[in-house]
């Protein structure tokens, strides 16, 4: 019986001891991440930063927004060419966010036409809703301009050094003249050297 009092405390100091050796701390979103070579949350905010930079000082801007008027941009989908599974679609969100919020341009989302023809015709069919009171179809404003791109990379290894040269390409066309209106590249470099005992 004392031994089984005697062990009780001592189970619970190992189990708060285990919980409390592990904790979780809140990082600096934007802080340079350096885990590995891997595509990461730096790369993707670099990548983003240098295309909305380069769009909106570029002399394109003159001839894409008259008399300061927000052209409407679809963005289609990024072309992943690495070795890597890649988020592309967080790459786009994080710049059309950023092109978005500048201001400068409308976005229509192509990634939701067939939710929105679905409310559109369970408002103009189902009986449910009011029709003086439902949205009104075919008069949705088109996009003037496609932005897309192209990801991709190039691995090398010499020994214990990894060598990983990533390229992003963004360009922006104008749908009606088929002309490529802006277009911009980030490169990235990463290498990484294994220490002596494996790490």
């Amino acid at each position: 019986m004392k031994r089984a009092l005697i062990m009780l405390p001592l189970a619970a100091a190992l189990t708060l001891g285990i919980n409390g050796c592990s904790s979780v701390q809140y990082g600096d979103a934007t802080a340079v991440e350096t885990v590995n070579t891997d595509f990461g949350s730096t790369d993707l905010q670099m990548i983003a930063e240098k295309m909305v930079d380069d769009l909106l000082a570029s002399p394109a801007m003159a001839e894409i927004s008259p008399n300061g008027k927000r052209p409407i941009l679809f963005v289609d989908t990024i072309k992943n060419k690495t070795l890597e599974h890649i988020d592309t679609e967080s790459v786009t969100d994080t710049i059309s966010t950023k092109l978005l919020n500048s201001g400068r341009f409308r976005f229509v989302d192509m990634t939701k036409v067939d939710s929105v023809a679905k409310q559109l015709d369970y408002q103009k069919n189902s009986g449910m809703v009011d029709e003086t009171k439902s949205v009104q179809m075919g008069r949705q404003v088109g996009a003037q301009f496609m932005l897309y791109g192209n990801f991709s990379s190039i691995q090398k290894t010499a020994g214990s050094t990894k060598d990983v040269y990533y390229k992003f390409t963004m360009k922006l066309t104008n749908l009606e003249s088929g002309l490529v209106e802006f277009q911009s590249e980030k490169e990235i470099r990463k290498t990484k050297k294994k220490s002596l005992l494996g790490g």
